[in-house]
């Protein structure tokens, strides 16, 4: 039964309901490219990063994502980026292809980004999963087949500025309000909403060698018709190599104003080329004595080049595309 709440709450979830259906990341710092195609070759090194997300342990069909994402700048002010994703919640899956595509040029300090990307959706609905009180079979509403599916192309749009201790963001990664419902092709029941997605951060040195370094990181989401939402981060780096932090995620139940969730955050740079980190979030709203909270799991891979470090970033060109840049804000 409970099964079946949560497939129902995907649907609504997916559909017309003015509701957040962009994917959700308490390290959203390490995804920018999933919010933003504009942050693609900001930092000048070639990188692949894999993440995971497992929402609400312990509920059954709760949501949960697995992604890609490749990240490079081939040439000057150029900067080029793809993401391979799969979300699913309840009996509904989706599974995303996108590309982005970047211009740079200096601004000031840094450098200002912008950048397009396009993407493909495929949609499915997995009937034959569902559990409920009668026989299925009975309800004509639902397809006899026990599978449904479709594809959604789209494209976004993003502006990025970064310094070597300063990022300042603004995107949407899907503009087109295209139909995801899976009814009569000629009638819109559910559709696809822009989200627009605000980002900013930077570095604030503790010490005058800056092995103790402080970074706030900030998240703003919007879609029309639904209530704001943002992500609060704050971490401290010691020795360029390990990042400890909480994170503050607002929303949840209006009249006990406590917000969604609460999360600790680590990650450390084990070597040139690799980097894991990982989050466990506190569930704050009701659902908290239903589930024993939310993971997640990422690892960069830098392909190429010296790496300064893992938090400073380097904003300047890689002319050649052979250099590696050094990493920062991810």
């Amino acid at each position: 039964m409970r099964y079946f709440y949560f497939t129902l709450l995907g649907l609504l979830l997916a559909s017309g309901l003015w509701a957040q259906q962009e994917d959700q990341f308490t390290q959203f710092m390490h995804n920018k490219l999933g919010l933003n195609p504009a942050y693609a070759g900001a930092t000048g090194e070639t990188r692949v990063t894999a993440l995971m997300r497992q929402q609400w342990l312990g509920i059954e069909g709760a949501p949960q994502t697995q992604l890609v994402t490749f990240n490079m700048a081939p040439r000057k002010r150029l900067g080029v980026g793809g993401t391979i994703s799969r979300s699913s919640i309840g009996i509904t899956d989706r599974y995303t292809l996108e590309g982005s595509y970047a211009y740079r040029f200096e601004l000031g300090n840094g450098y200002f980004g912008m950048g397009l990307s396009a993407s493909m959706r495929m949609l499915q609905v997995r009937f034959n999963d569902v559990q409920a009180n009668q026989s299925v079979d009975a309800d004509g509403a639902i397809p006899n087949n026990g599978f449904q599916s479709r594809f959604v192309p789209n494209f976004g749009a993003g502006l990025y500025y970064n310094t070597k201790k300063f990022y300042l963001g603004v995107a949407a990664p899907r503009l087109l309000q295209n139909s995801i419902n899976f009814a009569n092709a000629s009638a819109t029941l559910t559709r696809e909403r822009v989200h627009v997605f605000g980002m900013t951060g930077f570095v604030i040195p503790i010490t005058s060698n800056e092995e103790i370094i402080l970074q706030p990181h900030i998240l703003l989401k919007y879609v029309e018709g639904a209530p704001f939402d943002a992500d609060i981060n704050m971490s401290v780096t010691f020795n360029k190599n390990f990042t400890g932090g909480v994170s503050y995620r607002i929303g949840g139940n209006k009249a006990t104003g406590t917000g969604e969730s609460i999360a600790a955050l680590f990650s450390a740079q084990v070597s040139d080329k690799i980097m894991f980190g990982l989050s466990y979030d506190m569930t704050l709203t009701e659902l908290r004595d239903h589930n024993s909270g939310s993971v997640e799991l990422f690892m960069h891979y830098f392909v190429g080049g010296d790496r300064d470090g893992v938090i400073l970033e380097n904003p300047r060109f890689i002319g050649d595309g052979n250099n590696g840049g050094s990493g920062g804000f991810y």
